[in-house]
């Protein structure tokens, strides 16, 4: 094939208009300039296309063979620049997001909605990874957008917050209070420990004396002038549901157990969020999760979040993405949603 394509183009005109001077007209060029393309074609193809006569020019067999296989192909070129338009046009276009379920359910979807909305004619593909695999499908080019918590970013990628976000430790009153009957010769008395929990069990799901304020079902209980037993102690004995491990959220929850000395005897690891909030609504046990992905299930009493001597740090959402891969109009349009 000849490294110069306008050859083709000069011949695929020629044929088409069957007149040397109207083709030259077409392409903005001279008669000689055309005449010397088609030269070149037919010496390098060592055959002849065309018959020239005063009327014009006719394709020859050769040439007819060339012409059929060159019509298509400028016929795929002039469709893919319609399809091009079209898109641009119509806003068309492919955006690939990797997420968790959980974010997906408690941070995406909204947007995502009122994003689709906006752009119907625009494919969303929703690739369900942890964080650590949505990083390597960006690396990979198989996805153009994750929602991640945010870890260590690697280098070449970009990351923008959208959320904060708070881990907490909930627990169901039922479980709670037959982990307080089991467990009660154990159970630290000490008002002056700062983990000290709710006195009693009645005060603790708000049902107080007169004299003591009813607590409200989505803040942490508060102590109170009563014997009790420490979040510590609850955490250590009780059941408790982490997600599983090499999840970013399973390390940071990790980490601050360390940190705060608590060695749980027995831990129960789930793969998903809304099945912890789910586990702990039903009582099977103290559930680790996002305070923001709990709301309704804390305003409505189903679970009530343990009281912390100091909080777990919180964290932030966002997109990541890479810096090299210039942005398409789509994942810009995407990205700024999130702006405003």
């Amino acid at each position: 094939m000849f490294d110069n394509l306008n050859y083709y183009r000069v011949f695929y005109t020629v044929a088409n208009t069957g007149n040397i001077s109207k083709a030259a007209d077409m392409l903005f060029i001279s008669q000689p300039a055309i005449s010397k393309a088609i030269s070149k074609l037919e010496d390098g193809l060592h055959v002849k296309l065309f018959l020239r006569s005063s009327k014009g020019v006719t394709l020859t067999d050769e040439g007819q063979v060339l012409y059929n296989h060159i019509e298509k192909a400028f016929s795929n070129i002039s469709q893919g620049e319609d399809e091009i338009r079209h898109i641009h046009e119509l806003g068309i276009g492919q955006l690939k997001i990797g997420v968790s379920t959980s974010l997906c359910k408690h941070i995406l979807l909204d947007k995502l909605q009122t994003f689709i909305l906006e752009n119907p004619h625009i494919k969303v593909i929703i690739d369900c990874h942890s964080t650590v695999n949505t990083l390597k499908l960006l690396n990979d080019g198989r996805i153009d957008i994750g929602l991640i918590c945010k870890t260590d970013i690697p280098a070449g990628f970009e990351y923008q917050d959208v959320s904060t976000i708070h881990d907490i430790f909930v627990v169901n009153e039922t479980y709670l209070s037959n982990l307080h009957l089991r467990e009660q010769e154990d159970f630290a008395q000490e008002p002056t420990n700062p983990w000290l929990f709710a006195g009693n069990l009645t005060g603790i799901m708000g049902n107080l004396d007169e004299d003591v304020p009813a607590l409200s079902p989505i803040a942490p209980v508060s102590a109170a002038d009563k014997s009790g037993f420490a979040t510590k102690d609850i955490l250590e004995k009780s059941n408790l549901m982490l997600l599983e491990k090499n999840n970013i959220t399973r390390t940071h929850i990790d980490d601050y157990l360390e940190s705060e000395g608590i060695h749980p005897q027995q831990i129960l690891e789930v793969n998903n969020m809304d099945l912890l909030i789910d586990f702990a609504a039903i009582g099977m046990g103290v559930a680790s999760v996002v305070r923001e992905f709990a709301t309704d299930y804390l305003v409505s009493g189903q679970i009530l979040e343990l009281p912390l001597s100091h909080p777990v740090a919180e964290r932030t959402v966002g997109f990541v993405y890479p810096k090299s891969r210039e942005k398409s109009e789509v994942l810009r349009k995407f990205l700024g949603m999130w702006e405003c």
